[in-house]
């Protein structure tokens, strides 16, 4: 392919601490080495791509920058004897979108062992409204469900249940057939849980104890923890006996203060989550879930599609004031 131009978010440091975004002109050749250069047709936005494009270092150390840990598009090019010029494909976690040119782009070139055939039974469109949010909410149930937490052991409680995460492990549990409890800050959102698959919304002060106590009265016989902090400690001092809470955020905070007897005297689990490196088996074992037997029947529900990438910019903005509600994706190519 020759040195192409393409539209691309591009994030710009103008001095030190001081960062805009706005949609202009790459080439090609800018991106960077990897075996397969991707025509990107969908991205969705998360919260770590509005981090990104907000200049957080913690998140992408250098800039300029393109955002988007998500991309599902079709191969143009490919030095990989697995993957071939017009398949379906699609990419998420690794270092896609941090430090690596992401997806809010008409291209990405990425090493091949980043790229996942597009499952049956899934557009390109679908696999990113579930996305990094879907496919982390998915390995969250799946790590719950094997580890014996069973739909008659009682009910699941999941935390930020708006958010993209939440949304979609709240609709995969109650298609699963378990009780979920839906904790969320926004009292005028219980009809959404609700029609998405709730069937109790709580608010969040509610798993939020200050009391200190090291347990509490059992509530739930597992959780999905998306936000972190005091609300997971709760979660875990509140849990069942035998059960497992699962963690993959820290919106509230990256801290945790507990103490060892929700494990010791209730046999409590706790399993970190981490969709970015996850191995390829495991991958593809969630996607083919995700493709088949958990594909939900309202993903437009849960769902805000963005027309271009000139949208993104007010969209970012909600997502970092915690107005988002559900899944955001953005529509790239045709």
């Amino acid at each position: 392919m020759d040195n192409r131009a393409f539209k691309a978010m591009i994030v710009t440091e103008t001095e030190e601490k001081q960062f805009v975004r706005a949609i202009g002109e790459r080439h090609v050749d800018d991106l960077p080495v990897g075996e397969v250069l991707i025509r990107v047709r969908y991205s969705s936005l998360n919260y770590k791509d509005a981090l990104s494009a907000s200049g957080n270092k913690g998140v992408t150390r250098r800039y300029p920058h393109t955002p988007g840990i998500d991309a599902a598009g079709i191969v143009a090019e490919s030095s990989a004897p697995n993957v071939k010029p017009g398949d379906e494909v699609l990419v998420t976690g690794f270092d896609l979108g941090m430090n690596t040119s992401g997806g809010f782009a008409e291209y990405i070139r990425v090493p091949a062992a980043w790229v996942v055939p597009l499952p049956a039974g899934l557009s390109l469109r679908e696999s990113m409204i579930y996305g990094t949010a879907g496919f982390t909410a998915a390995l969250s149930c799946l790590r719950l469900i094997d580890n014996g937490v069973a739909a008659g052991h009682g009910p699941i409680l999941v935390t930020g249940a708006t958010g993209g995460v939440g949304s979609i492990a709240v609709a995969i549990l109650a298609k699963c057939g378990y009780k979920v409890m839906a904790a969320t800050t926004k009292g005028a959102e219980t009809s959404y849980l609700r029609q998405i698959g709730a069937n109790e919304v709580i608010s969040s002060s509610e798993v939020d104890d200050q009391s200190g106590r090291p347990l509490l009265k059992p509530r739930w016989a597992g959780a999905v923890d998306t936000v972190g902090g005091n609300i997971l400690s709760t979660a875990i001092k509140a849990t069942r006996y035998g059960g497992t809470v699962t963690c993959c955020g820290n919106i509230t905070s990256g801290e945790l203060h507990t103490s060892i007897y929700p494990f010791i005297l209730n046999g409590v689990s706790l399993l970190g989550i981490d969709s970015v490196n996850c191995p390829a088996p495991l991958r593809r074992r969630v996607w083919k879930r995700l493709s088949g037997e958990w594909k939900l029947d309202h993903l437009d529900t849960i769902t805000t599609e963005l027309p271009n990438l000139e949208a993104l910019d007010e969209r970012i903005g909600l997502i970092l004031q915690g107005k988002n509600r559900g899944r955001a994706i953005v529509r790239i190519g045709d």
